[in-house]
């Protein structure tokens, strides 16, 4: 990553004894030496991300934030193991060098990878970048075909098969994320049974059983720079499991907010899909199923249910934030953001 996307300060709340990680560090990784600064990446609403700066390499550490965190969330061990597994086969994938799982050390499990130089692209583009709508269209296209490649990889071969709990993802999914619901709904928190009980009574059959990312958006890939625009690399693997493609495509979409979306859809964008030329999300769905062999004939059930899981990890965010475990000012307002989605889940009812 670039001067287009540099870490800030550490924030006060996600601070760590430096000394004991890079002594740590220096006992596991070859060729260090000492660490001469730690900075912060932006955001933190769900795993924490810092960069390491030594005399001649870069780093990049990732752990979980404090408080309470869903079950599954924040497993390093398993996103660490994810990421060797599939770096040989998909290579933007990071490669990551050292496990920690040592509290002693930092309070929690950790481990750290190789910098992945390039952009990434946030809200909007960084400033000097264009993107001519031929451009805009090319680049989106191209960064899904990259999802498209993951979802054809076999996992056995590669060692995760037992990645996941496979055949029966949809059904699991749906209950599991109307339970998040449940755990993380406060006082002010919109009702939602109307659009749990329309998920569970319209879920379909899982279409395949693959790897899938379940968070791939702009702000989680890597581009070579800003004027080929090749992906290379794909960041966040926390959330990586066996499951079934569409509902992996559906939470993505679930964040492409287009041109013509209404206000507060544009307040919720963090990527810069409204660009002209950026295909609407329709597009995207039926190039994805093209090339996947796959119909969108249920996509109705998809679309609802990413927009629904994407209201669950943003009141579970404003939860963390009620209860005094971040204080990110940003997250003050996800509580309005979870009720608009509901209202915009009932839309898609219909």
């Amino acid at each position: 990553m670039t001067a287009l996307d540099e870490p800030g300060a550490l924030r006060e709340e996600d601070a760590f004894d430096t000394d004991a990680v890079g002594a740590w560090l220096e006992s596991h990784v070859d060729g260090l030496g000492e660490l001469l600064e730690v900075r912060q990446y932006p955001g933190g609403a769900s795993n924490l991300t810092y960069l390491l700066r030594y005399a001649d390499r870069e780093l990049v550490l990732r752990r979980p934030p404090a408080g309470r965190k869903a079950k599954s969330a924040h497993d390093m061990r398993r996103e660490y193991r994810v990421q060797r597994a599939l770096r040989p086969v998909y290579p933007y994938v990071p490669n990551v060098l050292a496990l920690c799982d040592d509290p002693a050390v930092l309070g929690s499990d950790f481990y750290v990878m190789e910098r992945i130089e390039g952009v990434i692209l946030r809200g909007d583009l960084p400033a000097g970048m264009t993107l001519s709508p031929r451009d805009a269209r090319s680049l989106a296209f191209r960064t899904f075909d990259r999802l498209i490649e993951l979802h054809r990889l076999d996992p056995e071969p590669i060692g995760l098969a037992d990645l996941g709990k496979g055949a029966g993802y949809v059904e699991r999914q749906v209950l599991g994320w109307n339970e998040r619901y449940t755990r993380a709904r406060t006082d002010d928190a919109p009702d939602c049974a109307d659009v749990m009980a329309w998920l569970a009574a319209n879920r379909p059959d899982d279409v395949r059983i693959c790897v899938i990312h379940n968070d791939f958006r702009f702000d989680n890939v890597v581009l070579d720079g800003t004027s080929t625009l090749d992906v290379v690399g794909v960041l966040d693997w926390e959330m990586a499991t066996l499951g079934d493609p569409l509902m992996d495509l559906a939470g993505s979409m679930a964040y492409w907010i287009q041109a013509d979306d209404d206000e507060t859809a544009q307040l919720l964008r963090r990527q810069p899909t409204h660009l002209p030329g950026m295909p609407t999300r329709a597009e995207l769905v039926d190039h994805y199923c093209a090339e996947m062999g796959l119909s969108a004939a249920n996509w109705a059930f998809y679309e609802v249910f990413g927009r629904f899981r994407l209201l669950v990890i943003m009141q579970q965010i404003y939860y963390r934030y009620r209860a005094g475990q971040t204080s990110n000012p940003a997250f003050a307002h996800f509580g309005r953001f979870a009720a608009y989605l509901a209202d915009r889940c009932r839309a898609g009812i219909g």
